[in-house]
Order: structure tokens, then sequence, then C-alpha cells
């Protein structure tokens, strides 16, 4: 896929982004006890213990944070005060061969050994005893010399994952792209929903056809959920015959350079009974989630947000019919959190829920957030309130004294729409929070 991405910029700030991580782990390696640190690429994981596929190579995201290079069982080498070394295995037969990468912007910041060998890598690995392992492979960790206590250890690894949080201008530039990118794909999902009928699987090979993925390419598997699919959050058993559902949720990201997106659209179509409702409740649950976005200001704990979300959620209950009550009742008895069940969003990078943004336990009564930080320039993160009608959590409300504030007719009408989630990735700077999400796709 052509880029707008502008190639001066993509090499200048790659470059500042090497130095930086350069200078990082030559502060932290000495403070947990290392003198080098060995960074596999990943292997390709075998799809069943009965048979010789495998599932394409998802690299290891410590080896990304450095280089978009997706070639298996390679490595990266740091040792504070070199520049970086990466023994690179370029050796593969005529079965299958790695996708190139998209750009050769990062080969400058390495020096690079090639090796046609996967077994001669070890020659170009530190022996030290004081070099660590990072990587999935336990084989090529043993065969490589590094002992047990020298293989993911957890000091060294709380602090990468740290480094994470903050992302650098070049991380920046890769997010945007890849908001870009998945904007294409839902502006493309979402006219061709509303134009006609389609089954889930069908609009997900057109939201693969617009942002010139492959299945196995997306940050995660596309959540494509037509009708009542839409009240399992991670809906990924498609459809496969033509739907005449009246509501599409559609989450579904791209990737830049090793770096995602994340981004959920819900809407509607045509006219049935309750969908009045529903159609109001897409739009409150849309002003409901840029108020969100609004408050978001440095310093605040991200878990002000999330719970701030669910007392603008029960405004939106009442106002619809859906439930009665005073806000405070609905919110404190937890029937807002029978609708909206999962976190506020989460950090976003290298991977879709992103490391080092949890390390705080959350408040019992919102088990599933993962963002527990307090606001800070650098994060990025999502905003994705929702409202579902979820009928195994319906039922549990039901069985409860509170179960009487809810108008039950109503949210049988309701169920066949699944449920409303609204999703963007938020960049947050000193002076100012940017909607990347916004940027590429209005609503």
């Amino acid at each position: 896929m052509h880029s707008p991405v502008d190639r001066n910029e993509l090499e200048r700030t790659y470059r500042d982004h090497v130095s930086w991580l350069a200078a990082e782990y030559a502060r932290v390696l000495p403070t947990t006890g290392f003198d080098a640190v060995v960074i596999h690429s990943g292997s390709p994981k075998s799809r069943s213990m009965f048979d010789d596929q495998f599932w394409p190579l998802r690299a290891t995201p410590h080896f990304q944070h450095w280089l978009p290079l997706e070639t298996a069982n390679s490595a990266l080498v740091i040792r504070p005060g070199a520049k970086p070394k990466l023994v690179w295995n370029n050796g593969y037969g005529f079965w299958e061969a790695p996708a190139p990468p998209e750009t050769d912007h990062f080969w400058p910041s390495f020096d690079v050994v090639e090796v046609k060998d996967a077994t001669k890598l070890k020659d170009h690995l530190p022996t030290s005893a004081k070099s660590a392992f990072l990587g999935e492979d336990m084989a090529d960790a043993g065969a490589w010399g590094f002992s047990a206590d020298r293989i993911n250890p957890k000091a060294l690894l709380t602090e990468l994952d740290r480094l994470r949080v903050l992302k650098t201008p070049y991380e920046l530039l890769c997010l945007r792209e890849a908001n870009r990118r998945a904007g294409l794909g839902h502006a493309k999902v979402i006219d061709a929903f509303q134009r006609g009928d389609h089954s889930e699987l069908q609009l997900h090979l057109m939201y693969l056809e617009a942002t010139a993925q492959d299945d196995a390419e997306t940050p995660y598997k596309n959540i494509v959920a037509l009708g009542e699919h839409a009240a399992t959050l991670h809906h990924v058993s498609y459809g496969k015959t033509r739907s005449s559902a009246q509501s599409l949720l559609l989450d579904a990201g791209a990737s830049y350079q090793g770096y995602d997106s994340d981004i959920t659209r819900t809407v509607m179509k045509g006219k049935a009974s309750a969908s009045d409702v529903f159609a109001g409740l897409i739009a409150k649950m849309e002003t409901l989630q840029q108020e969100t976005c609004r408050r978001v200001k440095l310093g605040m704990p991200y878990q002000d947000l999330h719970d701030q979300s669910h007392q603008l959620l029960a405004p939106v209950l009442r106002e619809l019919g859906i439930a009665s009550g005073s806000d405070a009742e609905l919110v404190d008895t937890g029937v807002t959190r029978t609708f909206l069940p999962h976190g506020l969003g989460h950090s976003l990078g290298l991977q879709t829920h992103d490391v080092g943004c949890a390390a705080i336990k959350p408040d019992p009564r919102n088990p599933f957030l993962r963002n527990t930080t307090k606001v800070a320039a650098g994060q990025v993160f999502t905003i994705e309130p929702g409202c579902y009608f979820i009928t195994s959590l319906l039922d549990e409300l039901k069985a409860k004294p509170q179960g009487k504030l809810v108008n039950w007719k109503l949210v049988d009408d309701l169920k066949k729409f699944g449920g409303v989630r609204i999703e963007d990735d938020l960049a947050v700077g000193a002076a100012k929070v940017a909607n990347f999400t916004r940027e590429f796709l209005a609503n």
C-alpha cells in the first residue's frame, strides 16, 4: 500500500528513536546485572503437533521496538557502547520466504551479519555469563548457550516494558499511519453494509482488500459482528451467509512498521421495532465517547476516565428508557457494569494491548481495565466505551434486586442489535491530546 509518510521524516525520527533506545538500554542493562542482551526475532509456531504446518510469524515485540523486520530465527545484539548488531537469518529455501519489509530505512542503524544457516547464529552472539536472552524460543535460547536464569529475566523485562509506555516521535508517526490505513477499511465496510446485505466473512474480506493486509498481518483478528453477534465482545467466528441484520459493529485495525491501530465503529440501517431506540443509543454513545476523550488530562488516573464513563452511561440508559432510577443508583448497584462490562481502553503500540500500563491492579469493580497509569505525555491509548445486551450478564442482573430498574421488554427488543462500541486511538502530547482516528474517520 502506498504510504503518504514522508521518507525524510521517517528516516530522521527513526535514527533518533534508535539513539534513544540505545541510551536507555545502556542505562537499564547494568542496573539489572547484564552487559548485553540478545533479542530473538521469533519463530513460526506449529499449527498442530500432528502435522507440519506453521502459523505466520508474529515477531517478538522487543525485537520490533528496534526494527520492523519480520524474519524468523534472527537475533539482535545490544551491548552498551557498541552499534547494535543484527544477525540476520536470510537462508530460506524454496518452500517459503519471509515478506520483505515495506521500507529499508532501518538497515544503516545496524551492523548486519547475514547468515544462511540458522545453526551458525551462535557464532555471532556474546558468550559472556552476563548476557541475557529475550524471546519465546526456548530451544534456541538453550542452543545459544543461555542458562535459565538469563532467559527473559523478569527485572530486565519489566524495565524494557516501561520503555514502551511513552512513544517516541517515530512511533507516533507509525501509529498515525496505522490509523490512516485502518480508516480506509472502516469506510469501505461501512459503505458496503449500508448499501446492501453481506455476510460477515464478505465484509471482513472487503476490509482486508481496502487496507492491503492479509489476515495474518492484521494487528488482531478483525471483529465483524452483524446484529446480535455484537453482544460477543470478540466475535471472530464469521457468519458466511448474507445477513439482513440492521446493525454492524466493526472492530478492526492495521499495522505500519509493526505498530498497531485499533478502531471500532457501530452503524445501523433500515427500520424495525426498537430501531429508533438503538439509533438513539449509537448517537448517545458517540457523544459519550467524545466527551470522555475531551476529559483526558495530563496527570489524571486513567481509571478515573473509566469510572466517569459509567457515570456518563447512566443518563443514557435513563433517557432511552432502558433503565430507571438515579444515575448514582445505576452506577453504584452495578447496573451500568452489566451494559459496559469491559475496560474503557488500553495502551497501544507494538501490541494492540500494549505493555507497561497495568502494573497497578485496578479497583475490584473494574477487573478488565488494562490501563491503570496516570495520563502522561507520550502515551497512546484507546477510548472505547460500549453498551451491550449480553444475555448471560442480563440474566444475572435480572435475578438481583437492582434488576427492577431495567425495562426488560425494551432490552429484549434491543438484543437483536447486539450492542454498541465506539473506539478511537489517542496520542497524549505535552500541550494537547491528538485523536489519530478522527483525523481519518470522522464518525
